[in-house]
């Protein structure tokens, strides 16, 4: 039957139609595959460019910032052995154009000693990951049910691998769901420090980030005076990422490098708390 309504539809023909070239022309795309046959191909697709002066500097970086005092140093000296055996008066004359280009010189044959000076003094800091000083540690909510537990569980290991996640703790409706990880080690016992959620609820970081219900990145914890409110995380603690879990709860997130959790991980970590 529908073989039949489709032999009745029939396409009106037009004669006038005509069909043109389009005036465009489309790029053309290269292909990169393997071929069967045994001549090797080579690809032709776009390369990416390179840097020549930026790869010399990354290799030779002390050399580069060397650089400028032997400039400086060999022009100092230079224009010192020019006003020595020119027969001028060692004495600057401010009407003599030789004196005047004299200073110039000077002027900056210091200005390249100076700044090879500075280059070799200010060095970028070196961000290394650093072992947290504290105990392993895993406690969860005893009354949670399976499926919570899986899910934080996976959670807490989907962080360890993809980020420098060192510590994890959940906490929602004053109850602390989850410490897994890195945690401070308490001096007296030698045993790990358990979040104490009362306290943590009545600090100003807590309140701070339930207030504006976004989410709080502490990229070097050392420098932020609330590190004294997060007592359970290790002492060498570098960064801490701080994320509310709607209106009753919050994650804590601790790694082990300054400023390591990326863009990409933050907004991660946004959509894991959401889901």
């Amino acid at each position: 039957m529908e073989a039949r309504f489709i032999n009745q539809i029939q396409i009106p023909k037009n004669t006038n139609r005509r069909f043109s070239r389009p005036p465009f022309d489309f790029p053309r795309y290269i292909r990169a595959s393997s071929s069967t046959s045994q001549e090797p191909k080579s690809y032709r697709g776009p390369k990416p460019s390179k840097n020549l002066v930026a790869d010399f500097v990354s290799r030779n970086d002390d050399s580069v910032r060397s650089l400028p005092i032997y400039v400086g140093g060999a022009s100092l000296l230079a224009v010192l052995f020019n006003r020595a055996v020119s027969g001028i008066a060692p004495v600057a004359d401010a009407s003599s154009s030789q004196s005047r280009a004299d200073l110039l010189a000077l002027g900056l044959a210091v200005t390249n000693l100076l700044t090879g000076l500075v280059w070799l003094s200010i060095r970028p800091k070196t961000i290394t990951p650093v072992e947290p000083e504290g105990v392993d540690c895993k406690v969860l909510e005893s009354n949670l049910p399976a499926s919570i537990v899986s899910e934080l569980l996976w959670a807490w290991e989907s962080l360890k691998v993809a980020t420098c996640c060192k510590s994890l703790v959940i906490v929602y409706n004053g109850i602390c769901l989850i410490q897994t990880g890195m945690v401070a080690e308490s001096p007296e016992d030698k045993k790990a420090v358990i979040v104490n959620t009362d306290k943590l609820m009545k600090g100003s970081v807590y309140r701070g980030v339930m207030k504006s219900k976004a989410q709080s990145y502490l990229a070097n914890l050392s420098l932020y005076p609330g590190r004294s409110e997060l007592p359970f995380l290790p002492a060498n603690t570098q960064a801490v990422i701080l994320q509310p879990l709607g209106d009753k709860g919050i994650a804590v997130i601790g790694g082990n490098t300054i400023r390591g959790f990326t863009s990409s991980d933050q907004v991660r970590k946004t959509f894991t708390s959401c889901s």
